[in-house]
């Protein structure tokens, strides 16, 4: 469980910020579109973002792009999202990898179309070099299932004897979930107005601040996420423990 800031370094750019991408949907809706171009126009949003996060030196950023819970959605739907992740990787993969971008995946990998899967490894062993910034997509994502995994993983070890019961402890938890080798992040925005963490992070999200937008994912750009960052730089990050008397 890595803390990725000092408390009284508050006033610094976040090393890692998570976005929960939401919105889509309503974007097209009130334009009278179908859900598809409200996902188009979401990875158009995307892609601007990235590059942003990057031009103000955010190391990490990590996207929640497919919810565990979104294999309920329509089947059509699901495959519209399907293929924008492979239209994604084929076409900007190259800018990524080009720009020093390391990508990582997060979430299980389970039941996942066996050529989505290809596309996903293909992007980790392809930029697992690069070291400018990290790309975090969690995709077939949930934080339940993640701890779920977890738990699972840590028994099998006490079962086999390579740890014991009394080692186990917030930092073998940490050591043993997807995000072991990424810090924590320092801030995770939402868009869309909705205020909830819907099953993103829950575990890492400890302290970290909470930045909500009322703008929809197609509409957040480079000035929102600008916004978000002069929001982080006003918060006092303690940790649970007592704000610095600037004073002394």
């Amino acid at each position: 469980m890595k803390q990725s800031s000092k408390a009284d370094d508050v006033y610094a750019t976040p090393r890692h910020v998570a976005i929960i991408m939401d919105g889509n949907g309503r974007w097209a809706q009130r334009r009278m579109l179908p859900r598809s171009h409200g996902h188009k126009a979401g990875v158009d949003a995307l892609k601007k973002t990235v590059r942003a996060a990057r031009e103000f030196g955010i190391e990490y950023l990590t996207l929640f792009s497919f919810s565990s819970e979104n294999w309920s959605r329509p089947e059509g739907e699901i495959n519209e999202l399907f293929a924008l992740l492979r239209l994604f990787i084929r076409r900007d993969l190259a800018e990524l990898h080009n720009n020093n971008v390391c990508v990582r995946i997060i979430g299980s990998r389970e039941g996942l179309p066996s050529d989505v899967l290809n596309l996903l490894v293909e992007a980790e062993i392809l930029t697992q070099n690069n070291n400018a910034q990290t790309l975090v997509i969690a995709f077939n994502y949930g934080a339940r299932d993640e701890i779920a995994r977890t738990v699972k993983l840590i028994a099998s070890k006490v079962v086999n004897d390579e740890i014991t019961l009394d080692e186990i402890d917030p930092q073998i938890i940490s050591d043993h979930m997807d995000t072991h080798d990424i810090p924590d992040p320092d801030m995770i925005i939402r868009t869309s107005g909705e205020k909830r963490l819907s099953n993103f992070l829950m575990w890492q999200a400890a302290y970290s601040e909470l930045v909500f937008v009322d703008c929809l994912w197609p509409e957040f750009g480079k000035t929102d996420l600008s916004d978000c960052l002069v929001e982080y730089r006003n918060r006092s990050r303690t940790f649970g423990g007592l704000v610095k008397d600037t004073a002394s």
